[in-house]
Order: structure tokens, then sequence, then C-alpha cells
């Protein structure tokens, strides 16, 4: 499968950032428009692209190259006639693709899983198939946008200006070659956009629609879009198993933070590493015994679990995700939550001469770990099911824990907490677990089978 992203417009609302640059080549959290189009169709599994360019095109071709940075392979069209309709982009395209491919706009932002979701459906070789919006977000623009009207799943109707509408076009389409003599046809009406051409193929009844609700896409048409993208960005960012500490307080500031980060050249990996460093000297103040070291280590392991949650966020929302980057943050995890924990425990005996707080340590650092390895499955069954949690001891709550138990000099008695806790837990998804493991062991040998 193969890409066609439409790059050629000027973005005339956007005219006080598009002087000197192209729109494509706009800002969003450390990615340009363009770039994030692109990766988020390679997650998507596209790996061959066309682009159409036009105004300002070579700073696109200059910026971009030949997609080797990225993984995938960029190949370039010229448009001299960009100023007309966009549908005149996608015809420069018709000597290119001749089987199945997608179409994209450059200025449109979206969540990869609706586009894999798109390609798994079958189409035939004289029809299109259009991603719409049924439910569409209070974010999005409805004065502005494209409506369609729907019969069952065929499109009859499509224009900006219908009053009666069953939903909004995406801009996102799974082609075959019947769009081209369509939009030739259109073109000869005296209508040279690419939505000219889907109400042609429309009218013979080879134009499909394909709900992609609830997912996430935006048209980047205004500053006040760029500026609704950047804010919907960030608040995608939570997690459905996200414990009460990380929903309430470190998701909040760590997207802040993140908002900061993604312009920076620091990878996810770094960012952990940070982390685990900021760990590590927390526990080293934990050490010393004293209260105001014990305050400081408090609200230091508070800011590492921030900082925690923001190698995820840049790595999603910079497409930087990898098998050995959640990895290295889980074994980096788990020596900062034994070192603080040890840490803790030394200094509170050099202070107190309190043998009791090894023992309590002891278990407080074991319920730790079987909290975080029982966590794997506890966590996939409620995703399997699109359900989150409705109370989740995870390691935002344990060293929310110890940030109290520095700020409150209650070493001892935190310690003891966390004991009982993690462990209790630990048992009580073994327990809870069970009957739903099986289920889901049993679906897995039925769909083999």
């Amino acid at each position: 499968m193969k890409a066609l992203i439409i790059c050629a417009g000027r973005g005339s609302r956007l005219s006080s950032l598009t002087e000197s640059l192209p729109k494509p080549l706009l800002e969003l959290l450390g990615l340009r428009l363009i770039e994030r189009v692109i990766l988020s169709l390679r997650e998507a599994g596209i790996r061959e692209f066309y682009l159409v360019l036009g105004y300002r095109g070579e700073q696109i071709k200059a910026f971009l190259g030949d997609g080797k940075n990225y993984q995938v392979k960029i190949e370039y069209l010229e448009n001299p006639d960009w100023e007309k309709g966009n549908g005149i982009s996608v015809l420069i395209a018709k000597e290119h693709l001749k089987e199945k491919f997608l179409l994209v706009m450059a200025d449109h932002i979206f969540d990869p899983e609706l586009v894999k979701d798109l390609l798994r459906q079958e189409i035939a070789m004289d029809e299109c198939l259009l991603a719409v919006d049924t439910e569409p977000a209070e974010y999005q623009d409805i004065s502005e946008a494209t409506k369609v009207k729907l019969s069952d799943s065929k499109i009859i109707a499509i224009s900006k200006e219908l009053g009666d509408f069953d939903g909004l076009d995406c801009g996102i389409f799974l082609c075959t070659s019947a769009i081209f003599p369509a939009l030739e046809e259109s073109i000869k009406r005296g209508d040279d956009t690419l939505t000219g051409g889907v109400r042609v193929l429309a009218e013979r009844g080879k134009m499909r629609a394909f709900s992609i609700s609830p997912k996430f896409w935006i048209d980047i048409d205004t500053e006040k879009d760029l500026v609704k993208a950047e804010k919907l960005l960030l608040k995608n960012l939570s997690k459905p198993t996200d414990g009460p500490v990380s929903k309430y307080l470190n998701r909040p500031l760590s997207t802040r933070l993140t908002r900061f980060l993604v312009r920076t050249r620091l990878t996810p990996n770094q960012l952990t590493f940070i982390s685990f460093l900021i760990s590590l000297l927390a526990g080293g103040l934990f050490a010393l015994g004293k209260y105001p070291a014990l305050v400081l280590g408090g609200i230091m392991a508070q800011f590492a679990s921030i900082l925690d949650g923001c190698d995820g966020e840049v790595a999603k929302l910079k497409f930087q995700k990898s098998d050995y980057g959640a990895w290295f943050d889980a074994v980096l995890d788990r020596y900062a939550d034994a070192l603080l924990i040890l840490g803790a425990c030394f200094g509170h005996w050099l202070v107190y001469h309190q043998l009791s707080i090894w023992l309590v340590g002891f278990f407080a650092i074991l319920g730790g770990f079987m909290n975080s390895y029982t966590a794997v499955k506890y966590d996939a069954i409620f995703i399997q099911n699109q359900r989150s949690p409705k109370f989740r001891i995870g390691r935002d709550l344990r060293l929310f824990l110890i940030f109290l138990a520095g700020l409150f000099n209650q070493v001892w008695m935190v310690l003891l907490l966390l004991a009982i806790l993690t462990n209790l837990e630990s048992l009580r998804r073994l327990y809870s677990l069970k009957p739903k493991s099986e289920i889901v062991l049993k679906k897995e040998l039925e769909s083999s089978l």
C-alpha cells in the first residue's frame, strides 16, 4: 500500500505563519505537520509515499529528503497549478498509482489507529472509501467542515453547505484508480476540487463511507486549530491504566513539562535515565536520615515520578516508541524503587537504630517488585476489554507515599503501609485474574484453531 499526500496549498487562513514557510512545515509539539502525517501513516504500516508539492515545495523537499530519516521512501510530484483546486493535485498522481492507495492531506492530524481500521476495509476496484466522523467532537469546527449525507454505507451528497448531514469528511481516503476519471469528469463540469470528484463517484453509487468515531482527527486551517490540536494531543497522552496519582497529579504536570521537552533533542531513553538519576539522588538524601534531607528527598522522588511519565509521552508524541525503550524504562524503575526504599531504611536505622525497619523495607521492596510484575497481565486484561480499573495501586502511588514519608518524617509507617498494600494487591490480582486469564487463553486457543 502506498500513500499520496497533498502538500501543494498555501494555507491562506494561516498566512501570518506561511509567508516564508509552507503550511506542512509548521511545527506542532516538536514535529512539523507533514512529519506527523508521515509518521502516523508509518505506524499504520505505510512505507512508500508520493508527495504532491506546490507552494514553496522545494522547502518541503529539502526538509524531508528521500525519507530515509523516517525509515520510509518518499517520491515527489510537482503541481504547477497548485493555486487551483486540490483535485488537480490528486490527478497529478494518475500515472503513478494504479492499485489501491491511501490519500490524505498534509494538514490533517489523526490517530494512526484510524488508518489501521480503514486499511482493513475491502473495496472493489471501481469504488473509493472515505473516512467519515459520524459523531463529531465538540472541538470540530462544523461550520468550516465538509459534510456528507449517507444512505446505509454509501455517500449520496457531500458539500460544506449541507444542512442535513450524517457526518464530517475527515480528508482520509482509501482509493482506487477510479478516483482519477471521476476527477477528470468533475473538472469538465467546472469543479476542480477533490470534493467534486467524490461527488461524481457518489452519483454513480461508488463512494462509500467508513465511520471512524470516536477516533481522533483534526484539520489544521487556522492558528486556533493549531492550539486545539496541541491541547488534544496532550490530552490523549493519558492511559486507561493510570492510577489515581497519575491521573490527578502527575499527568497534568508531566504533560506541561512534555510540551517543553518535545521541542528539545532529549530522547525518551535519556529522560528515563535522568529520572533514574533523580531517584538515585533522592535515595541518597533519604539515607542521610535528617529531616531536611527527607523533605528534599521526598520532593525529588515525586519529581522523578512526574518525569517518569514524560519519557513515554515524548515517545508517543514524537513516534519514538520502542520495545527496548519500554524495557529500559521498566528495568531502571525497578532499580530506582529498590534504591529509594533502601536509602529510606538506612536513614531511619541511622537515626533510630530500629532493626525492624529492614524487615519492613524488605517486604516493601518485594511488594513493589511483585506489584509491577503482576501489573503487566492485570493491565492487559483491562486494555483488552477497553476498561479502566476502578482503583490501581501502581508506581505512581508508591512514589507518592514515599514523598509523604519524607514530608511528614514517617518513613517506618509509610514503608509498613507499602509492604502491606503492595503484597495484598498482588495477591488480589492473582485471585481476581484467574478466571479472566483462563477465558482469554481459551479465546486465543479457539482463534488459533
